[in-house]
């Protein structure tokens, strides 16, 4: 990646996936990569015959009639589908799935992690709101108790995320310098969120430069708790839709529980992986 200020464009590793019944193991240029910029970007992850499971497990969700499902400030779309693994079979497995799960643990040096939080982000065609610059430490420390930064975001794209669909916005190694300062925006989205100031954007943005994380569906991400992100509004006519689950180590769990299990699971059952192909399989898994 280009060292030099500005706007950064996500550069794909396209060396060849590691597939075994275990998961896979990130090589050691993708953990620097990871602990450098504090995001990565894993291109194929899931493969299309994977994606169509998920997607296919999606309308049902949405159409849910449940504070689970927080919609558009007009209230005509959903915006995030929260606790969606405790709603569907597919999704069920996908936060057990060996490809998320084996590089948390790797990452983290853990191996008792629990599901703190399973859900799907959307930006609707058309739709899609913005989502301001935050960090997901500042929610789960002042909101859920979490002692320390160590919980990990890992993605899956569910539809083609290009440039003009509201990909993610990464500020690049914006987690080295410990917590960013925050205030609490009640008004201008209709998901509270602890936001990032644009001054504070700005010193950020100028030391490391924007990243903008595109890739077509299947694509993954992981980042950490620290890592300063948000997305733009879609205007294009493609939805976006994003998978995430956030995997937290058992010793490092909430302290306090304001927020609805949908919102923290309050599980704290060390998450094991299922088989690599667990998703294709027949069998369903108890939600």
């Amino acid at each position: 990646m280009p060292q030099r200020r500005g706007l950064f464009r996500a550069r794909l590793d396209c060396r060849p996936r590691l597939r075994n019944h275990a998961g896979m193991r990130l090589t050691p240029a993708q953990l620097e990569q990871f602990h450098r910029d504090g995001v990565l970007v894993l291109p194929q992850l899931f493969s299309p015959a994977e994606v169509a499971v998920l997607r296919a497990a999606l309308p049902a969700v949405f159409a849910q009639d449940t504070p689970a499902n927080f919609r558009e400030k007009d209230g005509s779309k959903v915006r995030t589908a929260m606790g969606i693994h405790l709603r569907s079979p597919a999704f069920a497995k996908l936060v057990r799935h060996p490809r998320f799960v084996e590089p948390a643990r790797q990452i983290l040096a853990d191996e008792q992690l629990y599901v703190m939080q399973a859900k799907v982000n959307v930006k609707a065609a058309f739709g899609g709101d913005v989502w301001q610059w935050h960090y997901d430490f500042a929610t789960h420390h002042r909101e859920d108790g979490i002692p320390g930064p160590q919980p990990l975001n890992l993605h899956v794209f569910l539809d083609d995320v290009t440039e003009f669909n509201g990909p993610l916005w990464f500020i690049r190694g914006s987690h080295r310098d410990g917590p960013a300062p925050t205030g609490l925006d009640t008004v201008t989205t209709s998901y509270a969120l602890w936001t990032v100031p644009n001054d504070a954007v700005a010193r950020l943005a100028g030391a490391g430069g924007i990243l903008s994380a595109h890739g077509p569906a299947g694509t993954g991400l992981i980042f950490g708790d620290l890592m300063v992100h948000g997305s733009p509004a879609n205007m294009s006519p493609w939805d976006r839709r994003i998978f995430s689950l956030i995997l937290n180590p058992v010793a490092n769990r909430q302290t306090t529980f304001k927020r609805p299990d949908y919102q923290h699971h309050r599980d704290f059952t060390p998450v094991e992986p299922l088989a690599d192909d667990c998703l294709l399989a027949e069998d369903r898994v108890a939600v």
